[in-house]
């Protein structure tokens, strides 16, 4: 039986005149993709055309919600009731799923971005009311979420459908977290140092921690940031080596 594993991507994320990363070069090598849905990046328009590109080239569609956070990118931790964090969700991930069901495609999943992500890893009491309004907008939409995070345990625990993610180009602490953006060598950005980061990650469900641990990872999904510089020569080394090693990028 041939190998296989999804490749995701965050899009959508330039709005009004800033463009943020090259959707248009990465589409080609991605299986899923994350539409940031206006907090963090994004707009009604950028919104609109990714979703098409996203058809145009058969790439399963997740919601990208954040924090209310468009001057820090969605990468600032932010202290919000439960009840306004779960309207803030439900407001995004809305908009987002009518905009592509009006073009006749199917939100899949929804993937928190950014600081959101990252607290909700291991915060339950606020991933409780981030979860609570996703499932009020579609129950049917799966929740992807770092692997072998605290959220992970809870969202099967619950009977929630969960796609556990890992990363291309982050490396990770000992425990099994992405290391902060505010240290050095949190971002990969060499294509040889992320396609075997993946690789070993769908061929061995392992990977090598910043202080040189091996750690056990076992994830459904690999991301890869689309405002890395160096995501299109990464994404093609992640083809590349995948394809060698007859592993094949397919949706979840």
């Amino acid at each position: 039986m041939s190998m296989s594993i999804d490749i995701n991507c965050d899009l959508g994320e330039s709005y009004g005149n800033f463009k943020v990363g090259n959707d248009d070069a990465v589409f080609p090598y991605l299986s899923s993709c994350n539409i940031a849905c206006g907090f963090h990046g994004g707009d009604p328009l950028h919104m609109k055309n990714t979703i098409t590109k996203a058809i145009k080239y058969g790439v399963q569609i997740g919601a990208h919600p954040s924090y209310p956070d468009r001057l820090g990118f969605g990468r600032n931790k932010m202290n919000i009731a439960g009840n306004e964090l779960q309207a803030i969700i439900e407001y995004q991930v809305a908009a987002l799923q009518s905009m592509t069901e009006s073009q006749g495609a199917p939100v899949k999943y929804v993937k928190p971005h950014g600081a959101l992500y990252n607290s909700i890893s291991n915060d339950i009491e606020e991933a409780k009311y981030v979860i609570a309004g996703i499932l009020a907008i579609d129950p049917s939409l799966k929740i992807m979420g770092l692997a072998g995070s605290a959220l992970e345990t809870y969202a099967i625990d619950q009977g929630i459908d969960f796609i556990a993610e890992a990363f291309a180009d982050r490396r990770y602490e000992d425990d099994g977290s992405l290391r902060s953006r505010r240290k050095e060598g949190a971002v990969i950005h060499s294509p040889v140092d992320a396609s075997l980061q993946v690789l070993s990650l769908a061929k061995e469900n392992k990977l090598t921690a910043f202080s040189g641990k091996e750690l056990s990872v076992t994830a459904e999904s690999i991301c890869i940031h689309g405002d890395n510089q160096s995501a299109v020569e990464i994404l093609k080394a992640i083809h590349e080596t995948l394809s060698l090693n007859n592993i094949q990028i397919a949706k979840f």
